[in-house]
């Protein structure tokens, strides 16, 4: 299966997610590798601090910033069981490979109505995309979220009855994901029993119950 984070604004955790749901899968033992389809390599900036670390490999970190994505993912994905693209921002070309790609499209938005109006172009992307994938399937997810703040229930509330809709698993704001990012690690390895590590274990499985329903493409988009 191959996931893709994406989104047209920047700043909204994309990185983040995509780390630690390929470390969740990882921790499962699956076969896991992350592309970081970003310019900006932030995925991979992390990957070599883990490495400065001396901590172990979880899984496999690419950089493929290119708009091949979508013909070089899917012969990633036959040796692996779980695909992760970390996505640009604001770079159609890549955006629109990535789209081509994925099996099952997130759009990390953070409780705000900003995000929201802000997700318009991402989703004109995803439009064109299904012209050539009818079957793409996508979801919003609420991610630095307050889980008890006004604008948190507001936005959840204003993307209930949306396409795509959204997941019912929200990550909420938390100081972990900072340190791990700094430190080359992930929620779990920091604080197995933490709320971060708890929701990414509840994302997981709830993308991995999406996904026993997908259809899984072969890469023959165009």
């Amino acid at each position: 299966m191959i996931v893709a984070l994406l989104n047209q604004k920047g700043g909204v955790g994309k990185t983040t997610l995509a780390l630690n749901l390929a470390g969740e899968w990882a921790r499962l033992g699956n076969r896991v590798t992350l592309i970081d389809a970003d310019p900006q390599g932030s995925a991979l900036d992390w990957s070599e601090q883990r490495s400065r670390e001396g901590l172990p490999r979880l899984f496999g970190t690419i950089g493929l910033a290119r708009d091949t994505l979508h013909r070089e993912a899917p012969e990633l994905a036959r040796n692996a069981d779980h695909v992760v693209i970390d996505g640009p921002p604001r770079v159609a070309g890549l955006m629109r490979s990535a789209l081509l790609a994925a099996d099952l499209v997130l759009i990390p938005v953070q409780p705000s109505p900003l995000d929201g109006w802000a997700s318009a172009e991402m989703l004109a992307l995803l439009s064109e995309a299904r012209i050539y994938r009818p079957q793409l399937a996508a979801r919003f997810i609420l991610n630095r979220c307050g889980a008890r703040t006004v604008i948190a229930r507001e936005t959840a509330e204003m993307l209930a009855d949306h396409d795509p809709p959204l997941l019912g698993s929200t990550i909420g704001q938390r100081v972990i994901f900072a340190d791990a990012a700094q430190t080359g690690r992930l929620a779990f390895e920091i604080n197995p029993d933490s709320r971060a590590a708890g929701e990414i274990t509840a994302l997981a499985a709830e993308i991995d119950r999406i996904a026993s329903i997908l259809p899984i493409h072969d890469g023959g988009a165009a």
